[in-house]
């Protein structure tokens, strides 16, 4: 059974009471429950969250040894984390499938959210959609596009 990982970096694990202007106040819990209703049969999810760094960085490692795509909210650690993003870029390079996502808009944001070292070896960039973010990258996968 395909397993999708769903990693959430730094202070994600606050959701639901961290700036709701700017996250909303829906929590982890309410995130895996709907993407788990958006999960076709056969398909399994593994939603984590780490405010460490080489945690994020053994997880993305993980997914390279299994195969499993990745949905990755890296928090801030998309800013200046060039460990996760070369973790991020054995995850991709043999083909795999790493989509990069965010619930806000970072480039609506302060000018240091602008540049993700991410993006340049993710699959794809989802942002600015709440959790409607995550669920369209795991619609991506499933759907095999």
């Amino acid at each position: 059974m395909p397993t999708v990982l769903v990693l959430n970096g730094p202070n994600l694990g606050r959701l639901g009471s961290r700036e709701p202007d700017v996250y909303g106040s829906a929590d982890l819990d309410a995130l895996r429950e709907s993407l788990a209703a958006d999960l076709p049969d056969g398909w399994a999810l593994d939603l984590r969250q780490t405010d460490d760094e080489g945690t994020l960085i053994s997880w993305l490692h993980e997914a390279v040894d299994t195969g499993s795509p990745v949905i990755l909210n890296p928090a801030a650690f998309t800013h200046y984390s060039y460990g996760l993003r070369d973790a991020a870029a054995l995850v991709t390079k043999p083909g795999g499938t790493l989509i990069e996502v965010h619930i806000s808009n970072p480039h609506a944001r302060e000018t240091f959210r602008h540049t993700s070292v991410i993006s340049g070896v993710a699959s794809g960039v989802i942002a600015g959609f709440g959790f409607d973010s995550y669920r369209l990258a795991l619609l991506h996968i499933v759907s095999g596009s």
